[in-house]
């Protein structure tokens, strides 16, 4: 029984698809522009932009152009763990790339380390923020987190350690193609799981939470993975 059953009160009605799609759009843009905060920070990259930045340095392409291929190479290897793509999934390769490039050519470099720090903790607390309104809506995880998810499922680990695997392995290969890694790094790593853990249930539409959730529970060894996505 839920909490709001046994307190006599009437559940909350799950959100319009209209309303969950604002809220993804809008969570999706903000997720890049923290990412560019960040870089612009110049503290040291998250994860998966060390890579991205590793690939810029190396190939010359633009920055919101190397991500949009990441994710789609990303998707790529959803395939063989047979994980299914949702309207979030999709949004997320394009809006993301968009904004990050957007915020890249907005937001300039970081000039001392009070506004380098302020950029670091703003695009952090923002990316958690980010993170947990556009997952909240329900319509289908990243191009990334579905990786983490359906290698967590097809070989029975926790996400933990496969998350911690995947991103150990991007940044070594971003560092080793040129890709900066620093403090910002290691506070992304560390801080952005307590942000989104804080948040994703005040912005979660009612009932995703316990979906969500369910999702990220590894399914037993030899068995096929549950479905990911609206």
């Amino acid at each position: 029984m839920s909490r709001a059953a046994a307190d006599g009160r009437r559940p909350a009605a799950a959100w319009s698809l209209p309303h969950r799609l604002a809220r993804l759009v809008v969570g999706q843009l903000l997720f890049g522009l923290a990412l560019a905060m960040i870089l612009r920070a110049g503290l040291g990259a998250s994860p998966w932009d060390v890579l991205h930045q590793g690939v810029v340095r190396q190939s010359g392409l633009g920055f919101g152009l190397v991500v949009l291929l990441s994710g789609l190479v990303v998707l790529l290897l959803w395939v063989p763990l047979r994980v299914r793509p949702g309207i979030g999934t999709l949004g997320n390769v394009v809006l993301v790339a968009l904004s990050i490039e957007v915020g890249l050519r907005l937001l300039p470099a970081a000039a001392s380390w009070p506004l380098a720090v302020l950029l670091l903790v703003g695009g952090v607390l923002l990316n958690g923020a980010a993170t947990a309104l556009y997952v909240g809506a329900a319509l289908g995880p990243g191009p990334r987190d579905g990786l983490m998810t359906g290698l967590s499922a097809r070989t029975g680990l926790p996400v933990g350690p496969v998350r911690a695997a995947i991103e150990v392995s991007v940044v070594a290969g971003g560092w080793a193609l040129g890709g900066t890694v620093g403090v910002g790094t290691l506070v992304y790593a560390l801080g952005i799981g307590p942000v989104v853990g804080l948040l994703l249930p005040r912005l979660a539409m009612p009932g995703a939470g316990a979906a969500v959730g369910a999702r990220r529970r590894p399914a037993a060894p030899g068995a096929d993975p549950p479905p990911v996505g609206a």
